[in-house]
């Protein structure tokens, strides 16, 4: 048998919004007790790794993204028994468990940041970056760098007369990583979750952490907005705040520190954002820094066949083994993967199979498996800070934002999941309020409901997964194209192989068009056909007719 790729390579990963997943304690809030209660359905439907947004302290104005205790647990989630019970009961499973880790910046309420607006002399003042204003009082910001979310990512302190940097909003100061305690003290917290048994960490706004200790003014530049491929917006080039090279190097030390833990290996996969190439970095040359990085451009990638065949392409060229790509089609920032085929359940099944048969590892978001949609509400609603930030802009451009694939309230895409079509349903106990509003089909848009019928969304998933997990090809096999079949270009082939295995490899075919098309199969003796349009596998034909918006995968006959 082949030597299997390690297993972060292999795995497929669901990310779990803790705080919009299931409320036990009927305060309306999620909770790890929740999660701890759902783990035989994630086990069921196929998932193999599960990606826990943060639960750590924390004030909750970015909720859980604003950390002020890395060690504990907010009251809200549980407790550090509960994360305990939670890691040990997934792993009896052969579940694994990643933690959201926000290494940039901690919350004002950190009590590292309290002593640090103390005054100038305190020993912790240097753990943030801190500088004095321009102008002859101060009162204008050191420099013109700007925060992610456009306008100074400076903010002034009375107290001291100085100004401090925050990279996203203003009670998330940027920790400062050119002080040896600072990165020290993270590197800890690191190493204290990898103690506690957790199989790997997924690293918020990860491309931020190092600043350039020049402090000179951003480039300008035209560009009024930034996107997934270039993170360069609001007029401005942060080349002095983004994509530094001390944070390139950074990843690499990171990663000596995680080697550490070799029983199991543990991995990181960082949120940046930019080009390919300049993603690739990120996982060092020599593939020494992290394990993997979000490709993001599958948020904006037209889906269809042309398309969906070049950036295939490009993640093959750019991340060729031993490199992986990931697939993440949604996540807690973004639309749901939903509206990138209109509600269109066939397109849906397509859209998932892509992401389970190509060479690179899936990131799913609870609740795609059903087909959740986004809850819209207007900003003036949304508890989401980001919400606040930009509650004036006009419904229109709200609207526009949001139909290319931003949103402006992040709480569209966070509502509680759905498990059955009863009050709440079943998220939270009948006479509990919901933290946020539910999704007005939550009704018929449920967990209980697929599981009733054998041609919803849900058993696709759990059809996928399956297969995915029982071909070795498709968790780590290389990717071919099958180009000598005369297909039209709407028609996405190729053919998944894993060296040294004796077993036949994995052919699949993605419609991504609106008319149906003959095949003629290769190889369809002993092979067994699995369509996202059909609920049980069939033995192969000799020909085949892929129906629009159809998926099929051919391999071994069991």
């Amino acid at each position: 048998m082949p030597t299997q790729p390690p297993w972060w390579q292999r795995t497929t990963t669901y990310q779990i919004y803790p705080r919009s997943f299931l409320d036990t304690n009927g305060d309306g809030i999620g909770d790890l007790p929740g999660v701890i209660a759902k783990l035989d359905y994630l086990q069921a439907l196929g998932v193999e790794t599960l990606w826990l947004s943060p639960f750590f302290e924390s004030p909750q104005a970015d909720f859980g993204y604003d950390i002020s205790d890395h060690f504990a647990i907010a009251a809200e989630y549980g407790s550090l028994a509960d994360v305990r019970a939670l890691i040990a009961q997934a792993h009896a499973r052969g579940l694994k468990i990643v933690l959201d880790m926000v290494l940039n910046h901690t919350s004002a309420q950190h009590p590292w940041f309290v002593a640090s607006q103390r005054g100038r002399d305190d020993p912790q003042r240097d753990w943030y970056i801190w500088r004095d204003g321009r102008a002859p009082d101060g009162r204008a910001p050191p420099n013109n760098w700007r925060s992610m979310l456009g306008g100074s990512g400076w903010h002034f302190d009375p107290r001291s007369g100085q100004w401090y940097f925050a990279s996203f909003l203003p009670f998330q100061p940027d920790l400062n990583y050119r002080n040896p305690a600072v990165k020290a003290a993270m590197l800890d917290v690191v190493r204290h979750w990898f103690r506690e048994g957790v199989d790997g960490l997924r690293l918020d706004i990860f491309n931020a952490i190092f600043k350039d200790a020049s402090f000179a003014d951003n480039p300008f530049s035209w560009r009024v907005m930034p996107s997934e491929a270039n993170p360069h917006g609001f007029f401005q080039r942060h080349v002095h705040t983004i994509d530094h090279p001390d944070t390139l190097a950074f990843a690499r030390e990171l990663r000596t520190v995680v080697d550490e833990f070799v029983d199991p290996p543990r991995f990181l996969v960082g949120e940046v954002f930019g080009d390919a190439a300049t993603l690739k970095r990120y996982c060092g040359e020599a593939a020494d820094g992290l394990h993997l990085v979000f490709l993001f451009e599958t948020l904006r990638t037209r889906l269809n066949g042309p398309a969906v065949r070049a950036l295939i392409t490009g993640f093959e060229r750019a991340f060729p083994p031993p490199f992986s790509p990931t697939w993440v089609f949604g996540n807690h920032d973004r639309p749901r993967a939903i509206h990138r085929v209109h509600g269109h359940p066939e397109r849906a099944k397509l859209l998932a199979a892509l992401q389970l048969t190509v060479r690179g590892v899936p990131f799913l978001y609870y609740g795609e498996e059903i087909g959740m949609v986004n809850h819209e509400m207007p900003l003036h609603e949304g508890l989401d800070p980001v919400a606040a930030r930009f509650r004036r802009m006009p419904p229109p451009l709200v609207g526009w934002f949001r139909r290319h694939g931003i949103l402006l309230n992040r709480d569209e895409c966070r509502s509680p999941m759905q498990w059955h079509g009863g009050p709440n349903a079943g998220f939270t106990p009948p006479t509990a309020t919901p933290w946020l509003p539910l999704q007005r089909g939550a009704t018929t848009t449920n967990v209980a409901a697929q599981e009733r019928d054998p041609d919803s969304l849900l058993w696709c998933y759990r059809q996928l997964l399956a297969l995915r997990r029982a071909e070795p090809a498709l968790q780590a096999g290389a990717l071919t194209w099958l180009d000598d079949l005369g297909l039209p270009g709407d028609v996405v082939a190729f053919r998944r192989t894993l060296a040294g295995d004796p077993r036949p490899t994995a052919d699949v075919f993605l419609n991504f068009g609106d008319r149906d098309v003959p095949l003629e199969l290769p190889e369809p003796a002993g092979r067994t056909l699995v369509s996202t349009l059909r609920p049980a596998p069939l033995p192969a034909p000799h020909t085949y007719t892929l129906r629009a918006h159809e998926a099929v995968v051919l391999v071994a006959a069991p």
